[in-house]
């Protein structure tokens, strides 16, 4: 009996790298984290401005105190006294969610979709001529079947 060998952990590692979905997945990493670069400057850069025509210039400034009175060290920006809830930093995080969702949805994932339905119609349309033909190949040869049938009975009645 001849044992097979059990492939390496280095080996299976190889494979697993080399796997295209691996570096596709890598890919999306460094792209998303480039994207989330554009996204934040969306966001500091147009929305909290607009926000901040109504109230402070930032959405991180806006908060509110759990237990009076909040007092806040300028330098660092950290709380003295109180408890602060940051609320302002939950919706520009939330802003920054929802732009980038929007961003992703409309930019990538919805071409893709129409693209690959298209993709899916072209295929079952080729699909089904290919059956059509198919169809139409065997219907010939019934007939021509039929037609060899009917000459070999035709011509072993006149024997």
């Amino acid at each position: 009996m001849s044992e097979k060998k059990k492939p390496g952990v280095l080996e299976g590692f190889k494979a697993f790298l080399t796997r295209g979905n691996v570096v596709d997945l890598a890919v999306a990493v460094v792209i998303g984290a480039a994207f989330t670069n554009i996204v934040n400057s969306v966001v500091k850069g147009i929305i909290n401005p607009l926000v901040g025509a109504f109230g402070t210039k930032d959405l991180n400034q806006y908060s509110s105190c759990l237990k009076s009175p909040c007092e806040f060290d300028e330098a660092t920006g950290t709380a003295t006294s109180g408890i602060p809830i940051m609320w302002g930093t939950v919706l520009s995080a939330t802003l920054t969610f929802l732009i980038t969702a929007a961003v992703v949805y409309f930019l990538m994932v919805l071409p893709m979709s129409k693209y690959l339905a298209r993709q899916a119609a072209r295929q079952k349309a080729k699909e089904g001529t290919q059956e059509v033909m198919e169809v139409t190949e065997l219907e010939v040869l019934k007939e021509i079947r039929d037609a060899l049938v009917a000459q070999r009975g035709s011509g072993h009645s006149e024997n």
